[in-house]
């Protein structure tokens, strides 16, 4: 072999060993990358799963369940922007999510007593939130407007609300915004409510969320309000939780998640960019009227029949620890009736619900909701029964002692079956004011049928209707005890000489 034809035969090989090399480099390069890729799909998941072993099995989620379009309720199930997407984000953290729907203003009340774990309700971040709270990452970000009537064209600034009457929640972020503007604030449980108040002249103007407003809008074509103006401050809505519960950080990482696959953009057009069609005031009453008989039926008169059984009970043994010769039972009875007929019920609920965790004693809303009306009726009915009980003639108690009966024996058999006829018309209008008490419920959670009307109106603006079928199922339940009434006292009264 000549010398040429070997140095060609050389080069070729040296070519050949360097694309060998070359093609398993590639090749293993290629190797390394698909390895890297499963390798991070592997500890992506057990990252997430050790974050979702710190999480509790459920999430109890605090959202109003009447701030349409982020939480409201339709066809009797709670929908809405931040519902859906809180529910998404339980899904990814691999948790149950349980919605406590709570009027806004008993929100961070609810939060900090351990009675929810989180907030969905357009929570705005600011810094005072961020001092006292662990908030996630922003999930969705808007701006404030100002509301008013149409026909009203003197707001045309912020400032122009000095000295004018703005609707708002008082513990939400916009009410500081009015406040500051110089408005003079007129309190109300939700946005639905500032719009009444403003289209019946009774408010100014209200500031809030431009989504929830525009949403607003969009639901009632017939509203005589306009956005007046848009507010500069940018408000980043966030989930809320108390501080050190390890809950956020989970939660942020999922919100990226969902900005990244697009998901966060189905939620918002699917609300945002969609115009819902009004409905008749008939057709809202048709619609909701089986789920407030049902409220009624499984919620308002169970919680009466209870509360005034147990309070009845109690009624007794504090009447007859006022009419005790021992003065230090008597006093301790007539505290009793002092503290709980001289302070409102509703403050009664609140102490009970949301201050009583902070001394380890955490009950459900049903279970507070009865203790609070039990303890109120037993104040009232104690002085009904002990004054029924006075009415009784003295000569009836010596006739007991002639014939041998015992003075516990003579209270059972002679004086209450003659103190039972006196009492009745007034425990009978005790009965019937706790009917209506009921709906003081609705303030910790509890779903009877004056909640279940706001529910309805929330998302539709149908306030005298559906109010006005509430009222009518309060006063058929109340009508039937008036009879129920009559029919005792003419029973008990059959055989009394007139």
């Amino acid at each position: 072999m000549g010398v040429r034809a070997y140095s060609r035969r050389v080069r070729m090989a040296d070519r050949d060993g360097l694309g060998a090399l070359r093609a398993r480099g590639i090749f293993v390069a290629l190797l390394s990358f698909v390895a890297a890729i499963l390798f991070a799909g592997a500890a992506a998941p057990a990252a997430h799963a050790a974050e979702s072993d710190q999480l509790p099995k459920t999430l109890r989620v605090g959202t109003e369940g009447v701030y349409p379009p982020f939480s409201f309720h339709k066809g009797g199930e709670l929908t809405g922007y931040d519902v859906d997407y809180f529910r998404e984000v339980g899904k990814r953290l691999g948790v149950k999510v349980q919605f406590v729907e709570t009027p806004w203003d008993s929100m961070f009340a609810g939060l900090n007593s351990g009675r929810i774990d989180i907030i969905a309700n357009q929570v705005t971040k600011n810094e005072e939130r961020i001092a006292q709270y662990d908030l996630s990452s922003p999930y969705v970000t808007t701006t404030g407007v100002v509301v008013t009537k149409k026909s009203d064209n003197s707001v045309k600034k912020l400032a122009d609300l000095k000295g004018k009457k703005s609707a708002q929640n008082i513990t939400s972020d916009w009410a500081n915004t009015a406040k500051g503007a110089g408005a003079n604030i007129v309190s109300v449980e939700g946005m639905d409510k500032a719009a009444a108040l403003v289209e019946q002249g009774r408010a100014d103007a209200f500031v809030n969320d431009e989504l929830a407003v525009k949403y607003y809008l969009a639901t009632h074509p017939n509203s005589d309000l306009k956005i007046a103006l848009t507010t500069e401050d940018k408000s980043e809505s966030v989930f809320t939780a108390r501080k050190d519960t390890n809950i956020t950080p989970a939660v942020s990482k999922v919100i990226d998640q969902m900005e990244a696959d697009g998901t966060s953009k189905k939620l918002y057009d699917k609300y945002f960019t969609t115009k819902a069609t009004g409905q008749s005031t008939w057709d809202v009453i048709k619609e909701n009227f089986g789920s407030m008989l049902l409220a009624t039926v499984k919620v308002t008169i169970p919680l009466t029949a209870v509360a005034f059984v147990v309070g009845l009970v109690l009624a007794l043994g504090v009447a007859l620890a006022r009419l005790s010769s021992n003065a230090a039972i008597s006093w301790l009875a007539r505290a009793f009736i002092s503290i709980f007929r001289g302070t409102p019920l509703l403050v009664q609920l609140f102490i009970i619900f949301f201050g009583l965790p902070e001394l380890g004693l955490k009950l459900n809303p049903w279970i507070s909701a009865g203790i609070a009306l039990s303890l109120n009726v037993a104040a009232y009915a104690a002085e009904i029964i002990r004054s029924a009980i006075l009415s009784v003639p003295n000569g009836q108690w010596e006739a007991a002692e002639t014939i041998g009966m015992s003075r516990p024996t003579a209270l059972k058999r002679i004086v209450l079956p003659q103190a039972s006829r006196v009492a009745v018309p007034p425990l009978s209008n005790t009965l019937i004011s706790l009917v209506k008490d009921t709906s003081l419920a609705a303030t910790i959670g509890v779903t009877e049928v004056f909640h279940q009307s706001q529910i309805a109106a929330a998302p539709t603006g149908k306030f005298l209707g559906l109010y006005i079928t509430a009222a009518l199922i309060y006063w058929v339940l109340c009508f039937v005890l008036s009879i129920v009434q009559t029919r005792l006292e003419d029973r008990l009264g059959r055989h009394v000489a007139r």
